[in-house]
């Protein structure tokens, strides 16, 4: 019999696509979560994840699951809170963005649905906000696109690529592109919060450059000031380039993100209106294309 825990192990493995970050989130070991998702397999009799080396993603029977699953834990999260006193109506809108979001970005959207709803805003990484989706806290997450979303509505907002961001007195500032070993002995700036720091590091160290690393921080702010002061370079969304920092090409860094709204296939914005007649792309990033 499929029990709460099954659905619990596929959501969270669903969404963060990694034994490890999956386990992490649920506070259980990786072998319990290991169990739990074969067991699960066992149950419904066919495969319901891929797995390689690097990364763990849905089959079709995953896919055709999933919103079963969610279904089947908002079932649960409504047996829990039956009885409950009602909820307070404020706020309207529970909206979770991703931290890498470029502030500007995120003021104008809150600026466009803060004219509709109440809003309050909660952070998190993309594994966060699938979650917290899934768990019924946020109405909206401002996010990552994937190729598929499968039970989720998406509504893209803008692509931009991931670039190298120097200091604009910089001596390389000036080229339009540069080779990955033009930069091996610059010195680099971290940004943990960012969404291919592992891609990142597997592209420079294939292509000989093992950089030295003047700060490691979780804030966007910081490691961006600290590029415009001439600590060092980073690589960041286009989006995040404050004044003081330039875009330099790599050759070969072809990394890109989407970024969009997400929300489960119940929720609708109310009153007869869609959020393509809330929010209009064009006037949100001004990442390069």
């Amino acid at each position: 019999m499929i029990k709460r825990n099954h659905i619990r192990h596929f959501l969270a493995l669903a969404d963060a696509g990694s034994f490890a970050q999956a386990a992490a989130r649920l506070h259980i070991t990786q072998p319990t979560l290991s169990s739990g998702i074969a067991e699960l397999e066992r149950l419904v009799g066919t495969r319901l994840f891929l797995r390689d080396r690097r990364h763990v993603r849905l089959t079709e029977t995953g896919g055709a699951f999933l919103p079963i699953a969610r279904d089947l834990e908002r079932g649960f999260r409504v047996a829990d809170s039956f009885g409950a006193a009602p909820a307070v109506e404020w706020p309207t809108l529970r909206l979770g963005v991703l931290r890498t979001v470029a502030n500007r970005d995120l003021g104008r959207i809150v600026a466009a649905l803060g004219a509709h709803y109440g809003i309050e805003v909660i952070e998190g990484t993309d594994y966060d906000l699938r979650a917290a989706l899934t768990g019924g806290r946020i109405h909206l997450a401002l996010t990552l696109l994937r190729e598929a979303e499968h039970d989720l509505v998406a509504h893209p907002l803008w692509e931009e690529a991931y670039t190298m961001l120097v200091p604009q007195n910089h001596p390389l500032a000036g080229r339009d592109h540069v080779a990955p070993e033009d930069l091996a002995g610059e010195i680099m700036i971290a940004r943990r919060s960012c969404e291919i720091l592992e891609d990142t590091s597997r592209f420079f160290t294939g292509a000989g450059v093992r950089p030295r690393f003047a700060l490691r921080s979780e804030s966007d702010e910081r490691c961006l000031a600290m590029v415009a002061a001439g600590l060092g370079i980073t690589t960041a969304p286009a989006s995040l380039a404050i004044d003081g920092t330039v875009p330099l090409a790599v050759d070969g860094y072809a990394f890109r993100r989407r970024i969009g709204l997400l929300h489960d296939r119940q929720w609708s914005p109310g009153g007869g209106m869609t959020l393509d007649q809330l929010i209009d792309p064009a006037r949100l990033s001004s990442a390069t294309p």
